[in-house]
């Protein structure tokens, strides 16, 4: 399995990234019998759809799924409805997009079409609550709840090592937006790697129930068991260096601060 990070700014774009966006791909067989590359994406902020093209053929995305939707991880979904619809060669096939609540609506929303524009050539929206489980290919995606502002959902993602002698499934989970929470902890159970949002900065954010800081992010990753944790989501204004001191201080395994572009095998 292999990350990579397509926008990792949080509330908002950045001047050198755009805003929660990120590439998850597996090699595996097909209902055929015939392998090859999965690719899911997880969340689609502003910015998102022209830096996945960077990465990956926006046409071969199997699945995407949206945490929640704020618009600083959805709102690309308009643009990724554009290129499939208006794609040159002949409109795409429909792809399935996971999430809490009415994805269609929430897309007509941001796009200001007609109330009765569906999507459905492009996108079949399904959605999500804590438990729900999907299959990707060799991916399989479990939805946890997370402790934010709307209703959002942690993912727990496993599947196939990229490490050719590690003969077992590797498991990623990304938080979503969330605060500390016995459901994310969970998620992050024993995992090989934890995207985990860092927005607030212990210190200066007091507020509660909305984001973690550095600090409680490692912590919920050393109280999981975690091997490795990637600070993601942060403010153009949150201090990268000090959240990446305050989660190596609780946590002993690597920790890292993502960037755009960045890539994790697992």
């Amino acid at each position: 399995m292999k990350l990579t990070i397509i926008g990792c700014s949080g509330s908002m774009s950045g001047k050198d990234s755009p805003a929660s966006s990120y590439l998850i791909q597996a090699t595996g067989k097909d209902e055929t019998g015939f392998e090859r590359l999965f690719s899911i994406v997880c969340d689609f902020g502003p910015g998102a759809m022209g830096h996945l093209m960077r990465y990956a053929d926006p046409a071969m995305v199997d699945a995407m799924f949206l945490s929640h939707f704020h618009a600083d991880h959805c709102a690309d979904m308009v643009g990724m409805q554009v290129y499939r619809r208006w794609y040159p060669e002949g409109a795409l096939p429909q792809i399935p997009v996971y999430s809490p609540g009415d994805g269609a609506a929430r897309t007509r929303g941001l796009s200001a079409d007609d109330p009765a524009e569906t999507y459905e050539t492009e996108f079949d929206f399904q959605q999500l609550v804590p438990g729900s489980l999907v299959r990707v290919g060799p991916l399989t995606v479990e939805a946890f709840a997370a402790n934010h502002t709307v209703p959002t959902l942690s993912l727990r993602i496993s599947g196939p090592s990229e490490e050719p002698d590690l003969d077992r499934e590797v498991v990623l989970t990304y938080t979503g937006d969330t605060d500390t929470v016995a459901s994310v902890v969970e998620a992050e159970r024993n995992a090989d790697l934890v995207l985990s949002e860092a927005a607030f900065e212990e210190g200066r954010d007091t507020v509660r129930g909305v984001h973690l800081t550095g600090l409680r992010a490692g912590q919920m990753a050393a109280e999981a068991g975690a091997a490795r944790l990637v600070l993601t989501h942060l403010q153009p204004w949150t201090n990268a260096e000090k959240n990446l001191a305050d989660a190596r201080s609780v946590f002993t395994g690597e920790v890292h601060v993502a960037q755009a572009g960045a890539v994790f095998t697992i």
